[in-house]
């Protein structure tokens, strides 16, 4: 089997909701779609997301690094190698893993179709759907509690809230969509590294009623030693986001033991390929794994979720950057119901993108 032919393009997506978090707040995004085509008439599909404040990408670089280096290290070559095919970009892209995951993604989708089996399945298959939280940005305590309520009627049992702005309407927000929600509904929250040491205990402590399930990211990326510090003195569970990339930002994490849990995001590491690695690095370490995402069309939410139901330990998933996307021509790639998400079923990621 060989690549004959690829083609990329760019749409840019409306939010239904815009939201706010620590350091933006984001109404629009863009989003690149990839499809691959190869000789024996099969095609795969993959999505990129890229975000500068994250990834260090745009959309343009993206479409830059296709026509640069993807699109000649592809063309002729059998889709099928995966491992081959990632080395190759990694020694020209390793700082591009949005770009990556964009190949990554059609490969395993190619694979997939060509298997006749879906993803998840080739990677393992340990379940067949898993529990997703949904994000409630920032936003003022009233508007908070009635979306955490709206969101339960609409059968979530699982709540992301975002904060890291205002510690003491961070803490008030948190106590007050406990109170809302009832003491069996997961409750989890991400300062996107708006806090300080210091904050984060005071909030730890503040919130001890609410019973949090996890605090993500607190501290600033760079400061990895204050998770480590964080996570030895609260009895929360910390997670990191913002200071893991890739592969060798896992193993620092977990050679020191600074975390209790990791997001993975396919967007920050490559794709399912790096993915993987990462996952065994967390496995190695006890770590449990949360699969997050970016601002992702449905395929590229597909492509997280047969990942995650494919090991074990991983035990959360944060898979709702689709939901607000405003015509999104993937939509129907996973399926929601009662806050758990699935596969459709189909081989490879379960969707044939047209342009």
């Amino acid at each position: 089997m060989k690549i004959r032919n690829l083609e990329i393009w760019p749409v840019t997506f409306k939010l239904s909701k815009p939201y706010t978090i620590a350091y933006e707040t984001v109404s629009s995004v863009t989003n690149i779609f990839l499809r691959i085509e190869t000789d024996k008439n099969i095609n795969g599909c993959g999505c990129s997301a890229p975000d500068y404040e994250v990834t260090g990408e745009t959309p343009e670089t993206v479409q830059q690094d296709f026509k640069s280096t993807i699109e000649p290290v592809l063309k002729g070559s059998d889709p099928l190698r995966i491992a081959a095919i990632n080395e190759k970009l990694t020694e020209k892209l390793s700082k591009r893993p949005a770009a990556m995951a964009l190949v990554d993604m059609a490969l395993y989708d190619i694979l997939g179709k060509v298997s006749g089996l879906p993803v998840y399945l080739l990677l393992g298959g340990y379940r067949d759907s898993i529990k997703t939280s949904i994000t409630i940005g920032i936003a003022d305590l009233n508007e908070t509690v009635k979306r955490a309520i709206e969101l339960i009627g609409e059968g979530f049992r699982a709540i992301k809230i975002k904060g890291g702005k205002s510690l003491e309407e961070d803490i008030e927000r948190v106590i007050k969509v406990r109170e809302a929600v009832g003491k069996t509904i997961e409750l989890r929250f991400d300062a996107n590294q708006g806090y300080t040491s210091e904050q984060t205990l005071e909030f730890v402590t503040a919130v001890r009623s609410a019973k949090l399930e996890l605090i993500e990211q607190p501290t600033p990326r760079e400061q990895t030693d204050l998770l480590g510090k964080l996570s030895q003195q609260v009895a929360l569970p910390v997670m990191a986001d913002e200071s893991l990339l890739g592969l060798r930002d896992a193993f620092k994490l977990a050679k020191r033991d600074l975390v209790d849990m990791i997001n993975i995001k396919l967007m920050k590491c490559g794709g399912i390929y790096q993915a993987l690695h990462m996952n065994s690095i967390a496995r190695a370490a006890g770590y449990e794994v949360m699969v997050g995402c970016m601002d992702e069309s449905a395929l590229g939410i597909s492509a997280g979720l047969h990942f995650a139901l494919a090991r074990p330990n991983v035990a959360y998933a944060d898979l709702d950057g689709h939901m607000d996307l405003l015509d999104d021509p993937t939509s129907g790639t996973v399926t929601l119901k009662k806050g758990r998400l699935y596969p459709t079923g189909k081989p490879g990621l379960g969707f044939e993108l047209k342009q």
